[in-house]
């Protein structure tokens, strides 16, 4: 049938060898040994909580300087204001 794929002949494959014998006298006696794994350093909980505490308090004075810088320019420009209004009316 002109359709049906036909296989590729198997190719001639090498005798095999004696289980005892070893397939080429070139390796090592002993097998590699791997890598040891570095372990990751422990942590405390109470570092982790020192840290956490920690960045609070820091986006809290971050938050009060923000809100002082706001509070000292809407005081700037209500000052401006009060002045250049007085001084219109003289």
């Amino acid at each position: 049938m002109l359709l049906r794929p036909q296989l590729p002949p198997a190719p001639n494959l090498p005798a095999t060898t004696d289980a005892n014998e070893p397939a080429c006298s070139c390796q090592p006696s002993h097998a590699p040994t791997a890598p040891a794994r570095r372990s990751l350093p422990s942590v405390s909980t109470g570092a982790v909580g020192l840290v956490l505490v920690g960045g609070v308090v820091l986006t809290a004075l971050l938050t009060a300087v923000a809100v002082s810088a706001v509070s000292v320019a809407v005081a700037a420009v209500v000052l401006r204001w009060l002045l250049s209004s007085q001084h219109h009316n003289r």
